[in-house]
């Protein structure tokens, strides 16, 4: 059930790349990617669930309120990544040449889809 919904956040967003859904902890639960990309999304999605920790944690340190995304922005990728749960993320890669807006709003849409999921 997972992959069907990364499938379509990734198919439905112009220059989507891949997606993971990743514990906090680095254990990738599911992900899809194209298959004419080289990108390791278990390397992208253990890396980054780190970071996102921390930023995460000092949302909570400051009391500014739950974490919701984050953005990336490097050469080549933006990476969105929306928090689901306390425990789960989703990342989604769109290519820099892609529609990240677009993005940011499928995530947002089909988060409640992965939530519902994880139960």
């Amino acid at each position: 059930m997972f992959k069907e919904i990364l499938e379509k956040i990734v198919v439905d967003c112009t220059g989507g790349v891949g997606s993971i859904l990743m514990g906090y902890d680095g254990i990738s639960i599911d992900q899809f990617c194209l298959e004419e990309s080289e990108l390791d999304l278990n390397l992208v999605g253990i890396e980054y669930s780190n970071v996102t920790k921390e930023i995460r944690n000092a949302a909570q340190i400051l009391s500014v309120g739950d974490l919701q995304e984050v953005s990336i922005k490097t050469e080549q990728y933006y990476v969105i990544i929306r928090a689901l749960t306390d425990d789960y993320f989703v990342a989604l890669i769109v290519d820099r040449h892609g529609n990240y807006g677009q993005g940011r709003y499928l995530l947002m849409r089909e988060s409640s889809s992965l939530r519902l999921a994880l139960v």
